[in-house]
């Protein structure tokens, strides 16, 4: 697209969009942070660079990037092995170099490898995890982060059990905001259809006006169910008198563990599954685009670690791209990359002019917003889809989910993908050749390409030969054929005079 187009696009929507990723990235930096052990600063830094320079340098035009709940784990194991979070910096620095040689070397396509209907699980499990996540916070339970995605969690509860817990300890005052917020972002699309001057605003933030408007006013009328202005309930930034306690709070990275064994170790790994996140996230985006364009993978990790070299440069989280975001824009009505844009410069902006008005805020409203992205991702018609398309689709999509449910996302890929491929394996091995029987002459005819797979299944078709037959082998059709069908098939030629049986090979 070109700057002009880009600028209308912006201006047609894609500033509400943005406003709509902003609001729900501003709470995820900061508890995605937290959950990793790192400073604050540090979540928001990530997500700056990766809503700016990553958004300007992505080959998606609605892929967005930012520090990933799925990395939370592994940058606190990192930061306690290293004991130093300035060591670890130097980390995420070398994992994305990795990044970028991996793109140079043109193997983003690693991501075309995983079938449709674990992408497409993939997608319903996010939505699913998402919904089960924020019901404590939509009911006033947010003593663990907004953001967090893993089935077990680090207080010893799970995600269904968390769930039972935050039950005996509703927040009228949450409750009222979330439910408000829901049915704000279910008829909205209906409301703007009579009155127009409504298509002018973004949901999100009527949303989260909405919010603030009834806690300010729960504080008068019903003193009981304010939320207050804990911390606890309400968006959190950190607040800073003037620029230069920004700049002080901006840490640098210790060169001095370059020395340092784990610290490659620790960037490889970094480098690995951020880089399948951020493939996944990539594939499952443009699945989303209601365009249908496709992104460039290798671009994308060009991207994504240049992205991570200057976010570890600034101090801040490792980068990815991730599906939450992505589809918030897309949901909201992001058309281009200026969406993603517009949503890091509100981050920058958050940051130095507004923490004390955006921590007036509650976490409520923000779980409204992504109940709705939840319930959009995992919407029932997307099961019937699959459903109707037949078991070989629908197994692994819910085998998918279920483990991305019940574990978390990366397992949930490798084990849906797994099954995928045994299902292809299948398929391939119960038809590739026929044998047809007529009275003494057998034809055995080759419909496509033969691998060591079909060694077992050819070896006793071809045992099963009575001597004195005459045999025709075709395969003409078959493109390829893996070396021990060859010799198999050589073997049986050799031999097959000594039993009686004559043998026509017709080859390609």
């Amino acid at each position: 697209m070109k700057q002009s187009a880009y600028l209308q696009s912006f201006i047609k929507g894609d500033w509400k969009s943005g406003i709509a990723v902003f609001l729900v990235a501003l709470p995820l930096c900061l508890g995605i942070a937290l959950a990793s052990g790192a400073p604050l600063l540090a979540g928001l830094v990530a997500g700056i660079v990766g809503g700016t320079l990553v958004s300007l340098l992505s080959g998606s035009e609605l892929s967005v990037s930012g520090p990933a709940a799925g990395l939370t784990i592994i940058v606190a194991t990192a930061i306690a092995d290293l004991g130093s979070f300035p060591g670890f910096l130097v980390a995420v620095i070398i994992a994305g170099l990795i990044q970028v040689a991996l793109g140079l070397l043109k193997l983003g396509k690693i991501g075309g490898f995983f079938p449709s209907s674990v992408i497409r699980g993939m997608l319903v499990a996010i939505g699913i995890v998402i919904i089960l996540k924020q019901i404590p916070h939509a009911i006033g339970d947010d003593l663990d982060f907004i953001g967090e995605f893993e089935f077990d969690q680090k207080d010893g509860e799970n995600t269904f059990t968390e769930i039972l817990k935050s039950l005996a300890s509703i927040k009228i005052g949450a409750l009222i905001i979330s439910l408000l917020g829901l049915i704000i972002l279910f008829s909205w699309t209906k409301l703007g259809q009579k009155f127009s001057w409504m298509n002018a605003l973004p949901a999100s933030l009527f949303v989260v006006l909405a919010g603030v408007g009834i806690n300010e006013g729960l504080a008068i009328w019903n003193p009981e169910w304010f939320l207050g202005d804990s911390k606890d309930h309400m968006v959190n930034l950190p607040v800073f008198a003037s620029s230069s306690e920004i700049y002080a709070g901006i840490i640098s990275p210790d060169w001095s563990f370059l020395s340092h064994p784990k610290v490659y170790s620790i960037a490889l790994t970094l480098a690995i599954v951020a880089t399948l996140e951020s493939l996944l996230s990539l594939e499952a985006t443009d699945s989303l685009d209601p365009l249908k364009r496709i992104s460039s993978p290798d671009r994308e990790l060009l991207a994504q670690g240049a992205g991570n070299v200057v976010s570890g440069l600034l101090g801040g989280l490792p980068i990815t791209s991730v599906i939450v975001r992505s589809s918030t824009n897309i949901y909201a009505g992001g058309k281009s990359r200026m969406s993603g844009f517009f949503h890091g410069v509100l981050l920058i902006v958050a940051v130095v002019l507004l923490p004390l008005y955006l921590n007036k805020i509650p976490l409520a409203c923000l779980a409204s917003i992504l109940l709705y992205t939840g319930y959009k991702l995992a919407h029932p018609k997307e099961f019937k889809k699959v459903f109707a398309e037949g078991w070989k689709q629908w197994v692994p999509f819910l085998v998918t989910v279920a483990v991305v449910v019940g574990v978390d996302l990366l397992w949930g890929i490798f084990v849906g993908t797994l099954v995928g491929l045994i299902f292809v394996v299948i398929t391939n091995y119960s038809s590739v050749f026929t044998v047809f029987k007529n009275g003494n002459e057998i034809l055995i005819k080759f419909q496509k390409d033969v691998t060591f797979l079909h060694k077992m299944q050819l070896k006793e078709a071809l045992r099963k030969i009575p001597e004195g037959a005459e045999v025709f082998i075709d395969t003409t059709k078959v493109h390829f054929m893996d070396h021990d069908i060859h010799l198999l098939i050589q073997e049986f030629v050799s031999t097959a005079q000594e039993r009686g049986i004559e043998v026509d090979l017709k080859k390609k």
